[in-house]
């Protein structure tokens, strides 16, 4: 399981928007959004690029993958 921290969330609907993005970038699965520690995690592989514009294009700010 891959972790991306993600800034800007302050809602449960940040949560769904992010997971929405996110379950939608192939290669990855069982994603998890957490609002209170902003970070996703899943599973799978893709590039970092597309995974970081994934969220970035809904509006929030993708930090680090670990």
């Amino acid at each position: 399981m891959k972790t991306l921290k993600v800034e800007g969330m302050h809602c449960p609907k940040c949560v769904a928007s992010v997971t929405k993005a996110l379950s939608e970038v192939p290669g990855l699965s069982n994603v998890s959004v957490n609002l209170e520690k902003g970070e996703a995690t899943f599973d799978g592989e893709a590039p970092a690029d597309a995974i970081k514009d994934a969220v970035d294009k809904i509006g929030f700010i993708p930090g680090a993958i670990s």
